[in-house]
C-alpha cells in the first residue's frame, strides 16, 4: 500500500462524489498535498445508487450557479481524465398538472435564462411530441431545458478522483478516520486504522464529507451538523422494445422523474412522507458499503400507480431491479457546506438531500475556494453550515422533520410556505397569548412566530398559491395599523449578543464599518464587512456602559454571527455572550406608539430625552424593561427588551392600555411588507457577503474615518474606483401582480439582474421590490432615466425605479 503521510495541508475523509470534488477542486487550486480517507471504497455510501439527474432549474440565482457549473465540468471530465463519465446531455422537461405548478416552473425558468441557461416554454402538444410515450391529457404547461442531461454517478466520482490524483492528491480506501484531533479550537489532524495498522495525520484543514455518517462524525467533536437518512426508492424496468433516448421527466405534481437508460425506464420518486433510517435507536452498521435496504412495494405502490397512468407502456413492462437505499436529508432540504462555527479549520460538504450528483461538481468548488481564500467566492448563506442552530443535532427532532424533507424537492415551493413537521421547539413566552389571539405561526431558526392573525371565525391556517394567499388582507390591515395608528409585534426570536470586557470597543471598532464609540445610551445601526467590503453581518448596537455593548442580529443568522465575533476576537479581552433567551422583545410601532407607552410608563419618551437612535430603562406596568427607540417599519415606535419572566406581565399592560387606540397585534408578514416600503435592506436578500457595502446603499453607516476596520480598505477603493451596480427599489405600476424575490430585473428590454427580496406595499399601493442595476461609470440620474420592468414567470410589468425609499424618504415619520 502507498504509506499514508504523517502532514497533509487537508484531509478529506469519505470518498463520495461530494469527497472526490473537493479533493479534485482544491488541487485544481494548487494544493497538492492533499489526502483523500474512504472507509471502504469510493463511492460506496450513497453515490453508487444515486440516479445521476443533471439538472440546472433551481430556485434561486446562486444555486443555479453551482448547478450550471456541475453541468458543464461534468461535461469536460471524461476529455480530461479519460474515464467515461456517462454524461449525456439528453435534455429534461418538467410538467405542470395545475396553473400553480405552471406558474413556479416558468418562474424558475426566469431564474434560469437571468444566469444565461438554456431553457424554454413549452406546450403540452410540443412535450408530446418530444416524449411521445407521455399521457399529457391534463398537462397544463411545460420547461425544456436541452443542456440537462443524466450521468454515471459513480463514474463521475472516480474521474473527479483521477483528476485529484493527477493532482498530487493521495486518496486511500479501506482507510477509517478513527478521530479528528483538535487544539485550543482549532482542528490539528486526523488518526485512522487500515489493514491493522494506525497512524495520525497532522491537518490544518479537516472536510467532513461523510454523507448520511456526517453528523455522528461532527459530534465527536462537538459540531452539529444535522441531518439524517431517509429510505429512497426507484425501479427499473427491463428492456423495452423500441424505447429509444429520451429527455430526463419530471412530473412533481405526482412526486416522480423517469429518466431512459440503455433502453430501460427507471421510476423514482420524492413521495411527500417519508420513512427515516435507521430505525430510531438503530445506528448505520460499520461495514455498510454498496448496501440496499428492504423493499417496500406498499409505500412506493401509489407512485407506480401514478407511474402506469402517465406512462401506459409501465404496465406491461417488466420490473428489472426494484431498489431502496438511504441517502441523507437536513432539516430544511438544503445541503451544508462551509466552516463548522464550533471548531475552526473544521469544514463541511454534506447532507444534499438527494441532489448530490449535480449539486457536488458546484459545491467542490466553491467550498475549496472559500478554505483557498478564508472567504466564500459568492453568497452561500442558502447552504451555509452556520444557519443551522445547535438544537437541530438532536435526532428524534430529524427524524420527525426528514420525513417531511425528503419531499420537498417536488412539493409546490410557494411563497411562505412553512415545514408542517417537527414544530414548536423555540417559543416565546408570549406564544400561548399570540396563540389565543388569531396569532398563525410561521418558523425560522427553530423560533415560532405570529407571521399574521386571523379574524374570528377565520380558518388559522395558510392557503398557499403563487397569487394573493388567504392572510393577504389580514397582512394588510395591520399594515395600515402600523402606517396611521399603532402596531405590536413580538420579536423574542431577535439575536442578543453581549460583548463586555476592557477591550470591547475595540474589538467592535475592528469588526463594525459604523463609529461605536458613542456615548452611553446611544444606539447605532452599522454593518460587519469582510475585506472585500461585502456585508457579514447587518445590526444593532446599544452601548449599555463604557465596556459592555449589546448586539442585536436577525433570529435567522445569530449562529453566524456569533462565529464571526469569535473568530475575529483573537486576542482581545472580550467576552462574546448569547443572551437570546435571556429577554422577549416587544415593539411597539407607528404615530400613537408614544400616545400609548406613556399610558403604563412614568418616563420621559420626548425627542429631547429619548431622541431616534437612543435607548433607557424604563418602568412599564409593574414591570422594568429598556425602551430601544429604532425602527424596521419605519414609523416612530420603540422595542422593548423585557425580561422573559415578565414579558407576558407587559404584554397585557400593553393590549390593556392599547383598547382605546385600536393597538392591533401584527404579524411578520406586516413587517416585512412595511420594512420594504421604507427600502430598509433584508440580509440573505437585498445583503450578503458579495453585495459591497457602498452598492447596497448603506456609505452612510461606514465611518472610514475613524481608522482601521476589516474592510475598509475595500470601501477606500471602490469610493475611488466608483460604484459598478447599485441597489434600487422598484414598485409595480399594475396594482395586482406580486413580487417575492428572484424575478428577472429587466432595464431598457433586457435582463439585468433579479429581485432580491420582494412583498406587497400595502400604503404604496403595488408590489415592491429591491434589486441590483448594473451601471458603471453612471450617474444616479443616468439609473434613473431608464425604463424598467419585471419579468414575473414570462411576463413583463412595468416599474418605477427610485435609489431614496419611496415611503417617508426624509425619515421624518421615526423623529416625530
Amino acid at each position: 500500500m502507498t504509506a499514508l503521510p504523517s502532514k497533509a495541508r487537508a484531509v478529506i475523509i469519505g470518498g463520495g462524489v461530494s469527497g472526490c470534488s473537493v479533493a479534485y477542486h482544491l488541487t485544481k487550486l494548487g494544493w497538492t498535498d492533499v489526502v483523500l480517507l474512504e472507509r471502504k471504497q469510493l463511492t460506496s455510501g450513497t453515490t453508487w445508487h444515486a440516479a445521476g439527474l443533471i439538472g440546472q432549474l433551481r430556485g434561486s440565482q446562486n444555486m443555479t450557479r453551482l448547478a450550471k457549473y456541475s453541468a458543464d465540468l461534468y461535461v469536460k471530465l471524461e476529455a480530461e481524465t479519460g474515464v467515461a463519465t456517462g454524461m449525456r446531455q439528453v435534455g429534461s422537461i418538467s410538467v405542470a398538472l395545475t396553473e400553480e405548478r405552471k406558474h413556479e416552473l416558468y418562474r424558475q425558468a426566469t431564474v434560469a435564462r437571468a444566469f444565461d441557461v438554456d431553457v424554454r416554454e413549452i406546450s403540452p402538444a410540443e412535450v408530446k411530441q418530444m416524449y411521445p410515450h407521455l399521457n399529457v391529457s391534463d398537462v397544463v404547461g411545460a420547461v425544456h431545458l436541452p443542456l440537462d442531461g443524466q450521468c454515471d454517478p459513480a463514474n463521475i466520482a472516480m474521474a473527479l478522483a483521477k483528476g485529484a490524483r493527477q493532482r498530487g492528491a493521495l486518496i486511500s480506501e479501506n482507510t477509517k478516520v478513527t478521530k479528528v484531533h483538535a487544539r485550543d479550537g482549532r482542528v490539528t489532524g486526523v488518526s485512522w486504522t487500515k489493514d491493522g495498522e494506525a497512524g495520525t495525520i497532522e491537518a490544518d484543514v479537516v472536510v467532513n464529507c461523510v454523507g448520511m455518517w456526517a453528523r455522528d462524525l461532527g459530534q465527536q467533536n462537538g459540531v452539529s451538523i444535522p441531518l439524517h437518512a431517509c429510505e429512497h426508492f426507484y425501479l427499473v424496468t427491463e428492456a423495452i422494445p423500441g424505447l429509444t433516448r429520451l429527455p430526463v421527466l419530471r412530473v412533481p405534481d405526482e412526486c416522480a422523474y423517469y429518466k431512459e437508460d440503455a433502453g430501460k425506464m427507471m421510476l423514482g420518486a420524492f413521495e411527500p412522507v417519508a420513512k427515516p433510517w435507521p430505525p430510531a435507536g438503530q445506528r448505520i452498521r460499520d461495514d455498510f458499503c454498496f448496501d440496499q435496504l428492504p423493499e417496500d412495494m406498499d409505500h412506493f405502490a401509489p407512485i407506480l400507480e401514478m407511474g402506469v397512468n402517465r406512462m401506459p407502456m409501465l404496465e406491461t413492462a417488466g420490473i428489472h431491479t426494484f431498489f431502496n437505499g438511504p441517502e441523507s436529508f437536513t432539516p430544511d432540504d438544503r445541503y451544508y457546506l462551509g466552516e463548522a462555527p464550533e471548531l475552526s479549520g473544521y469544514w463541511v460538504a454534506a447532507g444534499y438531500n438527494s441532489i448530490g450528483i449535480v449539486s457536488s461538481g458546484g459545491a467542490g468548488m466553491a467550498l475549496a475556494q472559500w478554505i483557498n481564500d478564508g472567504e466564500a467566492p459568492f453568497d452561500l448563506w442558502e447552504v451555509d453550515i452556520r444557519r443551522m442552530q445547535p438544537f437541530q443535532k438532536n435526532r428524534t427532532y430529524l427524524r420527525a422533520r426528514v420525513t417531511e424533507t425528503l419531499g420537498l424537492l417536488y412539493a409546490d415551493h410557494f411563497p411562505f410556505r412553512q415545514m408542517s413537521s417537527a414544530r414548536g421547539i423555540r417559543r416565546s413566552p408570549l406564544h400561548e397569548h399570540l396563540k389565543a389571539r388569531g396569532a398563525v405561526f410561521g418558523e425560522v431558526a427553530g423560533w415560532e412566530r405570529a407571521n399574521w392573525f386571523a379574524r374570528e371565525g377565520q380558518e388559522r391556517d395558510y392557503r398557499y398559491s403563487w397569487q394573493r394567499q388567504n392572510w393577504f388582507d389580514n397582512s394588510r390591515a395591520e399594515h395600515m395599523a402600523v402606517r396611521s395608528g399603532v402596531g405590536l409585534f413580538d420579536m423574542t426570536s431577535f439575536g442578543k449578543i453581549r460583548v463586555e470586557g476592557r477591550d470591547a470597543l475595540s474589538f467592535l471598532q475592528r469588526v463594525c464599518a459604523n463609529d461605536m464609540d458613542v456615548p452611553v445610551g446611544r444606539i447605532v445601526y452599522t454593518q460587519m464587512l469582510n475585506a472585500r467590503g461585502g456585508v457579514e453581518s447587518d445590526l444593532t448596537v446599544s452601548r449599555l456602559s463604557e465596556t459592555a455593548f449589546f448586539l442585536v442580529v436577525p433570529g435567522a443568522t445569530l449562529q453566524r454571527d456569533l462565529a464571526w465575533l469569535r473568530k475575529h476576537v483573537a486576542d482581545d479581552f472580550a467576552v462574546i455572550t448569547d443572551v437570546t433567551a435571556a429577554e422577549s422583545v416587544l415593539c411597539l410601532m407607528g404615530p400613537k406608539s408614544r400616545e400609548l407607552i406613556q399610558k403604563i410608563s412614568p418616563n420621559d419618551f420626548s425627542n429631547g430625552t429619548n431622541p431616534f437612535g437612543t435607548w433607557q430603562e424604563i418602568e412599564i406596568g409593574m414591570g422594568l424593561a429598556r425602551a430601544h427607540r429604532v425602527t424596521y417599519v419605519g414609523e416612530l415606535g420603540w422595542e422593548l427588551y423585557v425580561s422573559t419572566d415578565q414579558a407576558a406581565h407587559v404584554f397585557e399592560a400593553i393590549e390593556d392600555a392599547g383598547a382605546d387606540l385600536d393597538l392591533k397585534l401584527c404579524g411578520l408578514h406586516a413587517l416585512d411588507s412595511c420594512r420594504i416600503e421604507k427600502a430598509f435592506r433584508h440580509f440573505g436578500h437585498d445583503i450578503t457577503d458579495e453585495d459591497h457595502v457602498l452598492e447596497a446603499g448603506l456609505g452612510f453607516a461606514v465611518k472610514t474615518a475613524k481608522g482601521e476596520f476589516i474592510g475598509r480598505d475595500a470601501v477606500l477603493r471602490k469610493k475611488e474606483a466608483g460604484l459598478v451596480r447599485r441597489l434600487a427599489q422598484f414598485r409595480l405600476k399594475d396594482p395586482a401582480p406580486l413580487l417575492f424575490h428572484n424575478e428577472a430585473l429587466v432595464r431598457d428590454g433586457k435582463i439585468v439582474g433579479t429581485v432580491t427580496s420582494g412583498n406587497y406595499g400595502h400604503f404604496l399601493g403595488g408590489a415592491i421590490g429591491m434589486g441590483y442595476v448594473p451601471c458603471p461609470g453612471e450617474s444616479e440620474a443616468d439609473v434613473l432615466a431608464s425604463s424598467y420592468e419585471i419579468e414575473i414567470a414570462g411576463e413583463r410589468f412595468a416599474a418605477e425605479a427610485s435609489l431614496k425609499p419611496m415611503y417617508d424618504p426624509k425619515a421624518e415619520r421615526v423623529r416625530m
